[in-house]
């Protein structure tokens, strides 16, 4: 009994703290050179763009470490001599090469300087391999403290995943470690011991028996990749498969890589997979990586959007871990939910700088929504959305700070939830609005990485409305706005309605909803300034301010 109510307390904290994807937790106030090297756009990272990496790599089992090589291919952008990538400075580097010559490099915290043998000339391609060595991080508290996961399953056998987020794919690999550059494509090679299988992103090419015992996998990623998504995960995995047929008829393929003694199970709780890209598809468009197919893969950790290869570690249960985390008796598998709506958001909608990770995750909460919405109704998704406000602390901004590597705090998970249920109630035109949605993801910014501004001025315009105040209250102050208004008799039913908007934004203007109990709901156009109209009431205890249809505040006056 102690342990499942320790399990029940440990969840509740967990889920009050941004549980659906890695988080920094908290937002720093004082930055180093360190967060500036790993964070920023300087010119040794400008100055070229990387289109391919090989990763080739060889992982010990027993030591739990790993040696081999990333081969870089570029194209210059600027002229340039020197060039930035990133390796943790616990991972050591025996070498890197062009062609045959062995390049200059230095070290500064986990920033590595590179120097060519001339001068790179804008326009030209190049390519330097990476020969490095050693122990990655082991993840304290995956996957929301990164790192490798080391265990065994229940037969004895190891079992390892990788899980980044937030702290950076260099924690085990050299890369340019900038989330607003991906590689168009990737190859990653892995060598392990003979007896277990090893499940990367994208598409298996082959497998390699060796005559040490081990044998090398060769996986391809056909599409742009954010390097955190690029994954490891080695196991006694068996494997079955699926196919979901699309709406103009075309076929993804669906793999799925579980432990042997969970198949049964999995063949059960994995059948929620392919109503949920049916909804997705109508509400966002395509699943983003058809021709590299969608995957669940177990993980020895909770879960992790993996691109095409999604991290699943729920146990087969329903909800978060057991815990019925929609608070209104929804029993579907959150994880496989909320991961996926990754594939859409964050790995194909990219942000460009860490401070953006809002993107990936406001847009990923709210599409639980989309899903409950398909499934369940308007109603429904309404009552999910807003028990979300229980979580919601307001204590940091949903946008972080720039170039220094630095997230937003845990509030872009639900309050940029309901903060999108807002904006849907403030464009009030749902045809307009689920196009503006898909038309976001499918198409506008599909496999790009973008920004703050990117996402205003496309909703601006979408609209023809300014909505820029309203994303800058929610989403770069901490405050909710807050509606105050007073309610004073005139004669008989009539009732005088005085309001304003109490906001950081001095040009917050937004509309609300009222219902009076007459019949169906008003809107009303709030701004900054005290207004006030003349509304019908059969009794004052009818009336209410429907917040439930925004994420707000609302203060009757006495």
């Amino acid at each position: 009994m102690q342990a499942k109510l320790f399990l029940a307390l440990v969840i509740l904290v967990l889920l009050t703290s941004g549980t659906n994807a890695q988080s920094l937790l908290d937002q720093k106030k004082s930055y180093t050179r360190a967060d500036t090297l790993r964070g920023s756009l300087r010119p040794e990272r400008t100055c070229y763009d990387v289109t391919f990496y090989e990763l080739n790599i060889k992982v010990d089992t027993e030591k739990h470490s790993i040696a081999g090589s990333n081969k870089i291919f570029f194209t210059t952008v600027q002229d340039f001599q020197t060039l930035q990538i990133d390796l943790y400075d616990n991972m050591k580097i025996s070498s890197i090469t062009f062609g045959n010559t062995e390049l200059k490099y230095r070290r500064e915290f986990n920033a590595i300087f590179v120097t060519m043998p001339e001068k790179m000339k804008a326009g030209t391609k190049g390519e330097i391999t990476v020969n490095y060595y050693g122990t990655p991080t082991i993840a304290k508290r995956p996957p929301w403290d990164g790192g490798f996961t080391w265990t065994h399953d229940k037969n004895g056998k190891l079992w390892m995943g990788v899980s980044c987020e937030g702290m950076g794919a260099s924690l085990w690999w050299p890369n340019k470690d900038y989330i607003g550059d991906e590689p168009d494509s990737m190859r990653v090679i892995c060598t392990i011991p003979n007896g277990l299988k090893c499940i990367i992103n994208g598409n298996e090419e082959r497998e390699v028996t060796n005559a040490d015992s081990t044998t090398t996998f060769y996986w391809k990623i056909g599409y742009p990749i954010n390097n955190y998504n690029v994954t490891l995960n080695i196991g006694d995995y068996v494997h079955f498969d699926d196919t979901y047929v699309a709406e103009d008829g075309s076929k993804l393929a669906l793999d799925y890589y579980v432990l042997p003694y969970n198949l049964e199970k999995a063949k059960t709780q994995f059948a929620q997979v392919k109503p949920m890209l049916k909804c997705y598809e109508k509400y966002l468009g395509k699943y983003p990586f058809w021709n590299d197919g969608y995957a669940l893969v177990e993980t020895p950790y909770l879960g992790m959007e993996h691109q095409g290869a999604i991290a699943y570690g729920n146990k087969y249960l329903t909800g978060y871990s057991g815990y019925d985390i929609s608070r209104i008796g929804l029993n579907f598998d959150y994880i496989i939910i909320h991961e996926s709506a990754h594939e859409w958001w964050g790995n194909s909608v990219s942000c460009r700088d860490l401070a953006d990770m809002w993107i990936h995750e406001s847009f990923a909460t709210y599409t639980e929504s989309v899903y409950v919405e398909c499934v369940d109704g308007y109603d429904t998704a309404l009552k999910y959305i807003n028990a979300k406000k229980a979580s919601v602390k307001n204590k940091g901004t949903v946008v972080g700070k720039y170039g220094v590597n630095e997230e937003g705090d845990g509030d872009m998970y639900d309050k940029g939830c309901l903060f999108l249920n807002t904006l849907r109630h403030v464009v009030n035109n749902d045809p307009k609005w689920w196009g503006i949605i898909k038309g976001m993801c499918d198409t506008t910014f599909k496999y790009k990485n973008i920004g703050y501004d990117d996402v205003v001025n496309y909703f601006n315009q979408k609209t023809q409305m300014n909505l820029s105040p309203i994303f800058d209250q929610y989403l770069r102050h901490t405050k909710n706005p807050v509606l105050r208004y007073s309610l004073k008799k005139i004669k008989g039913d009539k009732y005088s309605l005085i309001y304003v908007w109490k906001t950081d934004e001095k040009e917050f203007s937004m509309p609300f909803s009222i219902n009076t109990g007459n019949g169906p709901d008003e809107i009303i156009s709030g701004t900054g300034d005290i207004q006030k109209r003349t509304i019908v009431v059969s009794k004052k205890e009818d009336f209410k301010v429907r917040d439930d249809l925004g994420y707000f505040e609302v203060e009757k006056a006495k």
